[in-house]
């Protein structure tokens, strides 16, 4: 049920979308540096592409660098994380090769540790 509910509204956006492209078809012209600056550096580059390129564009450079924004922001929990792990792989290596010494130097407690039988 919540797969097609999940088509249902990628549907709805897909169709909106659509709607708002087809609606904003009229071309815009995107320059590179404002008029006068593009003069004084004779670096004056523009392009003609539909309205709806340019609104669509915004959106996905605004996710993307939201996206890099998180991932940069959340290296230090990630770098964290990761050498708690690598310790917790050492300690349990170290625990490992202690674990057949101090089973033959306590033999009270393996009998205590050993499942009971009949309960």
């Amino acid at each position: 049920m919540i797969k097609y509910l999940r088509w249902l509204v990628l549907g709805v956006i897909g169709i909106f979308l659509i709607t708002v492209a087809l609606a904003n078809r009229d071309t815009v012209t995107l320059n590179a540096l404002p008029h006068d600056i593009g003069q004084v550096a004779r670096f004056n580059t523009s392009v003609e592409v539909p309205l709806f390129v340019v609104a669509f564009g915004g959106i996905l450079m605004g996710l993307l660098i939201g996206f890099v924004w998180e991932w940069l922001r959340g290296h230090r929990a990630r770098a964290e994380a990761s050498a708690r792990a690598r310790e917790v792989a050492r300690l349990e290596q170290v625990v490992a090769a202690n674990a057949p010494q101090a089973a033959q130097k306590d033999e009270v407690l393996a009998l205590l540790e050993a499942p009971r039988r009949g309960h």
